[in-house]
């Protein structure tokens, strides 16, 4: 019997029509997340070194951080398609909003990658002076705060509530989007208005919970895919 109802619940996972749309939208939330962190850190020396196109430069480095925020966009519009075709049943406005909201976060983030190249090629050509790069950069850093900071607390809330209302994963998982959206929110508008930083202690704390609810969808959706959670 125990054969059998192995079986059976293979069979089931087989023929489920959703499991690689979850999948894929798994993954891509997963790469964007793996992306995200080093490009960070690849994209640090033009990004804090005010007169980095005049001087000798790390271009290589960087290169390598604008293609993995490239990564980024592509697999932010990639999670959203991808997950469409099942959640649109629940709630097609809902769904749309959630695939626009990637849609446009991932153009804002190429702007930031094209400012970024630009430096890099006005630096290798001699051809940029250090008030150029600032504003380039600059241009990079408020790319950063309403593409992965404003749309994120977007993208939280279309999903979340989506995720929430059709119990496709458990209540617990869109909650975390759910309570750090506004948090997030509220740290960006700070920003906005001067009063606080992208780099700032608030600003990582209100990140977390947003942090922490991609992640658990990626790593949930990958795993288990959609199931309709039963109450109670």
């Amino acid at each position: 019997m125990t054969i059998t109802a192995s079986t059976a619940s293979a069979d089931r996972r087989t023929a489920d029509p959703t499991r690689n749309n979850a999948r894929a939208g798994g993954i891509f939330y997963l790469i964007t997340f793996a992306a995200s962190i080093p490009a960070l850190v690849l994209l640090s020396p033009v990004l804090n070194d005010a007169g980095y196109i005049t001087g000798a430069g790390q271009d290589t480095r960087v290169l390598w951080g604008c293609f993995l925020d490239f990564v980024n966009a592509v697999t932010c519009v990639g999670s959203a398609v991808a997950v469409y075709p099942v959640v649109k049943r629940h709630n097609e406005s809902l769904a749309l909003g959630f695939v626009s909201s990637r849609l446009i976060e991932a153009a804002i983030i190429m702007v930031g990658v094209v400012s970024l190249l630009a430096v890099v090629t006005l630096r290798q050509d001699q051809a940029g002076d250090v008030a150029t790069g600032q504003a380039l950069v600059a241009v990079r850093d408020w790319t950063f705060l309403f593409g992965p900071g404003f749309m994120a607390t977007i993208n939280a809330v279309l999903f979340g509530t989506l995720l929430y209302r059709s119990r496709l994963v458990p209540r617990i998982i869109p909650t975390l989007g759910l309570i750090g959206a506004p948090l997030l929110f509220t740290a960006n508008m700070l920003t906005v208005f001067g009063h606080n930083t992208q780099t700032s202690t608030w600003s990582l704390l209100a990140t977390l919970p947003v942090a922490a609810w991609e992640l658990s969808v990626g790593v949930y959706l990958t795993t288990k895919g959609f199931r309709r959670v039963q109450a109670g």
